[in-house]
């Protein structure tokens, strides 16, 4: 994988089905708001014939820019608090002009139960370190640091590291 920045252009060839989010904020922006998951990013599914699967996984941020209307809804009633699963990401088209198109996004929850809803015309999601194959759909969150320090050439106690390098299937 060579690509590590998508935007709403991307959306047809993007998918979120079980990418874990670790982290939810809500940031200023110039017009409206900044609605930002910091969330596990499954780049690639690798499926066998035994139709086992792993995971090419890295950190990244799903950043949708100018955000109204924003909704959220999660329901952890009678359950322990865990990272959420995404289900499914829905975009509605409301408005499209030659220069300015504005969305409704859905963003389903496979757990827990939930949604976040909102109007956005777009996003930009970055991955913060090169993917790593694993065979669970999430980072751990020493995981997470360490890829993320690697990639800035620090490890995690601060000290110079090694560039970070891509595991292989």
């Amino acid at each position: 994988m060579d690509k590590t920045t998508w935007t709403e252009a991307d959306f047809e060839n993007l998918g979120w089905h079980d990418n874990h989010v670790h982290g939810l904020s809500i940031q200023d922006g110039e017009y409206a708001g900044k609605l930002v998951l910091d969330l596990d990013y499954i780049c690639e599914w690798l499926c066998g014939t035994d139709r086992r699967c792993s995971f090419m996984l890295a950190p990244a941020d799903l950043v949708f820019r100018d955000v109204t209307e924003l909704r959220i809804n999660i329901e952890y009633k009678s359950i322990a608090v865990a990272p959420i699963s995404i289900g499914e990401i829905r975009r509605e088209i409301i408005v499209r002009t030659e220069r300015y198109t504005e969305c409704r996004w859905q963003i389903l929850f496979n757990f827990p139960q939930g949604e976040i809803s909102f109007q956005s015309p777009g996003f930009a999601q970055v991955l913060r370190a090169l993917p790593i194959h694993k065979k669970q759909q999430f980072l751990t969150e020493d995981e997470r640091i360490q890829l993320c320090a690697a990639e800035q050439g620090v490890g995690p106690d601060g000290s110079p590291a090694a560039p970070a390098r891509r595991s292989k299937p």
